[in-house]
């Protein structure tokens, strides 16, 4: 069996300017790959690299050329474990680009067998969690608009980034304006561990559901201390990137979030979803700001979740990409009418 592989730069830009405790952004680099079978039969994956974890849309572009020599030789996309781990051999780092590869290899051979990804899986399409609406931050007038903006819009569970010198006035401005929302709390590792604790147990009074990686990953012992102490649910971020990060999470949160950049690829993720379950950790699945080309594969993986932030695309100005129907942050995996991740141009 013979494969054809190509990729290409995407410049994305956002709805609006996207603020977390680390920095600002207003465009997405993204990379799509795409991966033809002697058919025409197209699989699409993309990557959205993340600086944090030291990539780039250079350094994702720098050693594609090198991953998909892998899948041309090996020549069948249905060896996707021995595809999986030579890549890992060829490139141990850069997780996003080994991911896009991931990716457009399960939405191949998901079309070749004419199904849905979820359905090749074997996975329960009503098994699927909501997915939360992100509020990045700013200032506080302006985010209790956007959290106006995404409950008019349908959206009932937010997550809401702090790191700031007014954490609780955000978090009260939120509140009032989504007083019947769920509403999740990202510190993006802003605090130390004493303030994690005082600024938690504030945060309780507006009916937080979770907190997200208060402390810095490099810290795990201040993970712990907060865990212990603090009044509301600890989840994993930044402390839990690859499979070997999760027996360690379990000490320190009671949530892993994983995402598909961070980890590298499908078969990685569903490895971690099963080990975080064997540790007695509740799961979500999180995402960098990206394409349908790659959050229409992480949405198939809702069925085995606790929780899910899949708004990645959500909050891009323009999508070239559609994707899994998400109406008002319900992930509606029967609501696909295309085999496949649903990833289609």
């Amino acid at each position: 069996m013979s494969l054809a592989t190509e990729f290409e730069r995407l410049s994305l830009p956002l709805e609006h300017a996207f603020t977390i405790s680390r920095g600002t952004q207003t465009t997405a680099e993204n990379v799509v790959v795409r991966i033809e079978d002697a058919d025409g039969t197209v699989g699409v994956g993309g990557a959205a690299p993340s600086t944090h974890y030291g990539e780039t849309a250079d350094t994702v572009e720098a050693v594609l050329p090198d991953l998909l020599a892998v899948v041309e030789d090996v020549g069948d996309p249905h060896q996707l474990e021995r595809i999986e781990r030579r890549m890992r051999e060829t490139v141990a780092r850069n997780p996003a680009a080994r991911c896009a590869v991931s990716i457009a290899l399960h939405d191949l051979v998901a079309k070749r067998a004419n199904l849905p990804l979820y359905r090749y899986w074997g996975l329960d399409p009503d098994e699927t969690v909501e997915t939360s609406f992100t509020i990045g931050i700013d200032d506080t007038d302006v985010m209790r608009e956007k959290t106006e903006e995404a409950v008019a819009a349908g959206y009932s569970t937010l997550k809401v980034k702090v790191g700031t010198d007014r954490d609780e006035e955000i978090i009260g401005a939120v509140r009032d304006a989504a007083p019947e929302a769920t509403v999740r709390v990202d510190a993006n590792e802003a605090w130390s561990p004493r303030e994690a604790v005082r600024k938690i147990d504030a945060l309780e009074a507006y009916d937080v559901e979770f907190v997200e990686q208060p402390v810095p990953a490099e810290n795990p012992d201040g993970m712990a201390f907060v865990r212990e102490r603090a009044a509301l649910p600890i989840a994993a971020d930044e402390s839990c990137v690859t499979l070997g990060d999760v027996a360690e999470v379990a000490g320190t949160a009671d949530i892993a979030n994983l995402k598909l950049m961070k980890c590298g690829g499908l078969r990685e993720a569903m490895r971690m979803i099963h080990a975080a379950r064997a540790e007695g950790l509740e799961v979500m699945l999180g995402c960098m700001i990206e394409s349908n080309a790659s959050m229409a594969a992480a949405a198939h993986l809702a069925p085995l979740l606790d929780y899910a932030d899949l708004d990645g695309s959500l909050l891009l100005a323009e999508d070239p990409y559609d994707g899994v129907p998400i109406p008002e942050g319900d992930v509606d995996l029967a609501g696909l009418d295309r085999p496949g991740t649903g990833a289609e141009r």
